[in-house]
């Protein structure tokens, strides 16, 4: 693949990160990526595809209790996950990450940086991000942001769709309303 920036496709991506109760259960222990959830959002047809998640082994943290009531996730769920350096090859790889544009609701970039950081290893994603939430807040006239992508999507009429904070329905759910964001946008073009 060229090394041409494409627009024919959006990566819709959310992260899953180790988290605790409190900053005494956490101790030492970083956050660290455990799940990203995927999809294609198709420009032209406006079509959520390719709907892909990978669980990630933690190699700093372990999962705790609240973590796993909050995303559904165990620690035996992640002692079979793949290290994120794999998950990352695979992205870019399968998903030509490193051409097209990005976004997630909020700033799960600064959470990849961080890990790839950690890892000594490059980002699977292009410099070209959408923080869709900024994005929604804007197009709303929203003074702060803070909304979440439930709250969103009731302000669209819509209901979330499966597991809140299971991070590829989570991406699916983001790619939603991004695509209503777009075709608004349309429509008002059109008139």
């Amino acid at each position: 693949m060229s090394n041409k920036k494409r627009l024919d496709k959006i990566i819709v991506i959310d992260i899953e990160q180790t988290c605790w109760a409190s900053k005494e259960e956490q101790g030492e222990q970083p956050p660290e990526i455990i799940e990203i959830g995927l999809c294609k959002l198709h420009v032209d047809s406006l079509e959520i595809t390719d709907k892909t998640s990978w669980l990630i082994k933690p190699m700093k943290s372990k999962i705790s209790e609240y973590c796993t009531n909050l995303t559904g996730i165990t620690q035996k769920n992640v002692n079979g996950g793949v290290i994120f350096s794999h998950a990352c090859n695979k992205i870019a790889k399968n998903f030509g990450t490193k051409n097209r544009m990005y976004g997630a609701w909020g700033e799960d970039r600064s959470s990849i940086s961080t890990e790839c950081e950690r890892w000594y290893i490059q980002s699977p994603f292009s410099d070209r991000y959408l923080n869709i939430s900024s994005l929604f807040n804007i197009m709303l006239g929203l003074k702060s942001a803070g909304v979440s992508v439930e709250n969103a999507l009731k302000e669209l009429g819509m209901e979330f769709e499966g597991r809140k904070h299971s991070a590829v329905d989570d991406a699916y759910n983001t790619a939603r309303i991004l695509r209503s964001i777009i075709k608004t946008c349309r429509g008002v073009l059109n008139e």
